[in-house]
């Protein structure tokens, strides 16, 4: 799959294999305003809830791919601990720019298999 930040930047994003990832595809190609909160991941209400396998990983990683409650899909851009669950929908497997693309504001964020 793949994420573009602005219109401009492309990332390749690798999905777990699990009910949340395959229904999250589902959706797809979809384009979302997403709001940063934090300064460290941008974040967004999806139209519909997805099926969730939540559990607190302790340590979230640049480039998680995640779904907090059952519909705000969140996309992390800074490593952090963290005691809050989520369910793991995928990673962005290349990390070079994601800081800079993702930063501070909000972003339009699209999502394709191609």
């Amino acid at each position: 799959m793949w994420m573009t930040v602005a219109g401009t930047q492309r990332f390749a994003v690798t999905l777990e294999d699990n009910s949340t990832a395959r229904a999250f595809l589902q959706m797809l190609p979809m384009s979302l305003e997403m709001p940063d909160l934090n300064d460290n991941e941008k974040h967004v209400r999806l139209p519909r809830s997805l099926p969730t396998s939540a559990n607190r990983p302790g340590t979230i990683r640049t480039g998680d791919l995640m779904l907090y409650g059952n519909d705000t899909l969140v996309v992390f851009y800074k490593t952090f601990a963290s005691s809050y669950s989520y369910t793991r929908i995928g990673r962005v497997t290349q990390l070079d720019g994601l800081v800079e693309a993702l930063g501070p504001g909000s972003q339009r964020i699209s999502f394709a298999l191609d």
